[in-house]
């Protein structure tokens, strides 16, 4: 069956390679990018290629929030169901730190921009949807005023990785709230040190192959192995649902951290 799938950070690494794995299953796809020439370029490499899909491009810088918020109009007058939501874009290293809005980059994009997204696009999505939040292997314990960018976090590992933590703490918390009600809901790490801009920039390394994050994150979107798996966290480095960091267990600390994301998109 032909799914809606929108996959933000679609024009390259791990969004780019399970992009063309969908259209090339015939999936009508939403596509995101932050750079107009490459999302033209992935649109035309996703054409000429095999696939009987359709193709939808969409712009929008996810650091700035009333682009999110136009991103999210501009789909939502296009579109009266979306299956799958891929929430991919992500930043580790940037030439600038903190966003128009005033957050640490890694926030917005990693943390914030998705949580966004996924709330004023649940009209779109039913229990049968599913939002598939891209989170890491690399989690640390949130600090709330860098959160709200009221503190710069130096290290970009650090607040790479304290924004997929809180992004994974702000799935679960979500799933709760929203129960049987909402879409399936679910955090996937796709894989350690794949082969993309993000890993070569900040380790230096050529990275394994995109393959392994396009693999599960396809299986994340359309198998049946994810259709209960709401509030739930999958490790592809082990290949399992697993543990993530001990704070994403916390009802409690999610909910604060949920509260923290809902009070800076208002």
């Amino acid at each position: 069956m032909r799914q809606t799938i929108l996959i933000t950070g679609a024009t390259d690494g791990i969004g780019l390679e399970t992009a063309k794995r969908l259209y090339s299953e015939g999936h009508t796809l939403l596509l995101h990018g932050r750079n107009a020439k490459k999302l033209a370029t992935t649109e035309k490499t996703l054409a000429n290629g095999m696939g009987a899909g359709l193709i939808y491009t969409y712009q929008a810088d996810l650091s700035r929030r009333a682009e999110v918020d136009s991103l999210a109009d501009a789909i939502s007058e296009n579109h009266v169901h979306l299956d799958v939501l891929i929430n991919n874009a992500g930043v580790m290293r940037f030439p600038e730190s903190v966003s128009q809005d005033g957050l640490d980059i890694r926030f917005a994009v990693n943390t914030v921009a998705p949580f966004l997204l996924t709330k004023r696009l649940l009209p779109l999505m039913g229990p049968s949807s599913r939002v598939i939040n891209l989170s890491s292997a690399a989690q640390a314990s949130v600090e709330i005023d860098a959160l709200r960018g009221k503190k710069r976090l130096l290290d970009d590992m650090q607040a790479y990785a304290q924004s997929k933590l809180a992004l994974t703490m702000w799935n679960n918390a979500l799933a709760a709230s929203l129960g049987s009600e909402g879409p399936v809901i679910v955090a996937v790490n796709p894989g350690s040190l794949l082969a993309s801009k993000m890993v070569k920039e900040g380790f230096g390394i050529a990275g394994k192959s995109l393959s392994i994050g396009a693999d599960i994150l396809t299986l994340a979107a359309l198998s049946e192995e994810f259709a209960n798996a709401s509030g739930r966290y999958f490790d592809n480095d082990e290949g399992r649902f697993a543990a993530p960091h001990p704070d994403a267990l916390n009802k409690q600390k999610c909910a604060a951290i949920l509260a923290v994301i809902e009070e800076l998109t208002v």
